[in-house]
């Protein structure tokens, strides 16, 4: 979990507007700031060591074909890591060594599989596209940290299919996002925010879409310390010699309480909550807690008032 100060509220808050759009919103990126580096780091390497140990196979997965972009994938990351980011990692002769965690790691035991050493050495997870029959298709992926969804059920799956089960995707995004990919140039690198409200800190995620059980326990009196936000920093980018695109994903989760430092970020989200389609409530498990939020979103409002 991504720890919040008191007095400055989440780092992220796309939902300050207070309105919800069901847009790309795609900004311009500097590949400087390509990879999010936190003080959470070692803590979210060491949980992704955990993962790729125990449940390999449910956090990583490729498909023949993707190895050249994995390669590329990973000769990137390690010369970002070392120009924008000294310190954090070493590479030298064929290993690389992160520091936070004191794991090494040699290039010849990834040869076959480069994205899951690659996985390892950000704290975002990388996912690998590539132009299909079908629109890009995902080809590749270090996914530890998903938010409810299931990798091997979306691996060699194009974004519409990807996305099916996503209320309003296929009406307001699905050819929008088709072309964008199409037309991403190698050097127009792009980044956009997603955010939702959880019942559940934990990063690794594969369930939880569509709930609608009553959750009596979440109240408007303990919203505050029983639910939490989560924002994911995605990033994408063409790779300039394979042609496939990185999407990358960074989770923040930051529990709802934080908004007590951010009495406006409160109001913002008491907004775009109200103004999300009943489906997207739906899809986002929001409707079981949806009360007892507009409820603590109120009184955070009224005392700051």
């Amino acid at each position: 979990m991504n720890a919040t100060t008191e007095t400055m509220g989440p780092r992220f808050a796309p939902y300050a507007s207070g309105k919800f759009q069901m847009a790309m919103g795609m900004v311009a990126l500097d590949l400087k700031d390509w990879i999010d580096v936190d003080q959470n780091r070692a803590v979210e390497l060491r949980e992704k060591e955990r993962l790729l140990g125990n449940q390999h196979d449910a956090v990583f997965g490729d498909l023949p074909g993707s190895e050249a972009a994995q390669r590329e994938v990973l000769m990137l990351l390690l010369d970002n890591l070392e120009r924008c980011h000294p310190g954090l990692i070493t590479f030298d002769e064929g290993t690389v060594r992160v520091a936070e965690t004191g794991k090494s790691y040699r290039l010849s035991d990834f040869a076959d599989h480069t994205l899951d050493l690659a996985g390892r050495l950000v704290q975002e997870d990388l996912c690998l596209m590539t132009p299909g029959e079908e629109g890009y298709v995902l080809h590749a992926a270090s996914l530890c940290f998903p938010a409810r969804w299931v990798l091997g059920e979306k691996l060699g799956r194009p974004m519409m299919g990807i996305h099916e089960d996503v209320s309003g995707y296929a009406e307001n995004l699905g050819k929008p996002v088709d072309r964008f990919f199409t037309h991403l140039k190698a050097d127009k690198p792009v980044v956009r925010l997603n955010w939702s409200v959880i019942n559940d800190p934990a990063l690794f995620q594969t369930s939880g879409k569509f709930r609608n059980d009553d959750q009596v326990e979440i109240t408007a009196e303990n919203a505050g310390e029983r639910l939490w936000l989560r924002v994911e920093r995605q990033t994408l980018r063409r790779l300039p010699e394979s042609g496939d695109i990185l999407f990358t994903i960074r989770t923040f989760v930051d529990p709802l309480s934080s908004l007590e430092a951010r009495p406006d970020l409160a109001m913002g989200l008491r907004g775009a909550v109200a103004d999300m389609p009943e489906g997207m409530q739906r899809y986002k498990s929001l409707i079981p807690f949806r009360d007892a939020l507009d409820g603590y979103l109120a009184n955070l409002m009224e005392r700051a008032a």
